[in-house]
């Protein structure tokens, strides 16, 4: 079976946190493919950036991952990294990503696409509320 792993943050701002929009039409936390050579650390902070606009700061001691089978063949690991706004532009990439924006976190809950990525949304929210 093929391995992909993707990476990505969960960008939290002043009590909301950041969604992209695919162009596919599902909404999920900013996330890609680790390129080579690349840490985990180095790919979300970059897929953030090239998917909204927006410069961030990971925070590797929360960390969360889910697995899934893209298609046959495949299982994907995607890492997700708590992060948080150092500045930049909200800007959809528009080769891949249709809207970005900062949404309240029951929003965010009531619009993710996929049940994994709503699970790791509440473990944020428990993380943070530490």
């Amino acid at each position: 079976m093929k391995q992909e792993k993707s990476c990505g943050a969960v960008v939290v701002d002043n009590n909301k946190v950041l969604v992209v929009k695919h162009n596919v039409g599902h909404v999920s936390f900013p996330k890609g493919h680790v390129e080579e050579g690349e840490t985990e650390r180095e790919t979300a902070i970059r897929e953030v950036k090239e998917e909204t606009g927006i410069d961030i700061e990971v925070d590797t001691n929360y960390r969360y991952t889910t697995s899934y089978s893209p298609m046959e063949g495949v299982m994907k690991e995607v890492v997700f990294f708590l992060g948080k706004v150092l500045g930049g532009e909200l800007k959809p990439q528009e080769k891949e990503v249709s809207k970005v924006d900062f949404i309240s976190f029951t929003e965010a809950e009531n619009s993710l696409t996929h049940e994994d990525t709503k699970e790791i949304l509440r473990q944020v929210l428990r993380d943070i509320k530490k």
